[in-house]
């Protein structure tokens, strides 16, 4: 027989449960700082002219390429990746170009290392020109406001990662 208030009782990891799933669909930069960001400017618009968006914010998303500790703080460069859920850089060929990120804060280039997907929301500040190869290549600096390193993904044996859902590999399937 079911009590009264028993319902209730039964209910609360279903409630539970919904609060966590809503919590960790929440975008990785805060809303104070996404409510001073300019959705109309793109990554190529301050690419190719970081002088005329000084002072405006942005949220990138990128994998880092190199991490270093300088005076001035840790300057990440990082390879612009379109931003997917979340802002999480998509897994994809595809990017803007680079872009510079400088921490004012000491960051571990242990832990900020090549191949980490970034989310940085940033203030445009100038423009710096840096060897890249045998060329010279114009990159527009950002100042970090905030920044979100995310987890890194990791695989199993038997099992592939997939637009963030994971597969079984079938029982006949050869690589």
């Amino acid at each position: 027989m079911i009590k009264k208030g028993d319902c209730l009782i039964r209910s609360y990891p279903m409630l539970i449960a919904l609060l966590l799933s809503i919590a960790s669909c929440a975008p990785v930069i805060s809303k104070q700082v996404r409510e001073q960001v300019r959705p109309d400017i793109t990554f190529t618009e301050v690419l190719n002219d970081p002088e005329h968006y000084k002072g405006q914010m942005v949220i990138l998303s990128g994998v880092v390429i190199e991490t270093k500790n300088t005076k001035e703080g840790t300057l990440l460069e990082v390879l612009q990746c379109p931003a997917g859920f979340r802002g999480k850089p998509k897994d994809v060929d595809e990017t803007g170009g680079r872009f510079l990120a400088l921490d004012s804060r000491y960051l571990d280039v242990n832990v900020f290392t090549k191949g980490r997907a970034v989310t940085i929301a940033g203030e445009v500040q100038e423009k710096r020109i840096l060897p890249l190869g045998t060329i010279e290549y114009s990159y527009p600096l950002i100042h970090v406001k905030e920044i979100y390193l995310w987890p890194i993904e990791k695989s199993y044996p038997g099992r592939y990662y997939y637009n963030d859902y994971w597969w079984w590999r079938g029982r006949y399937m050869y690589y």
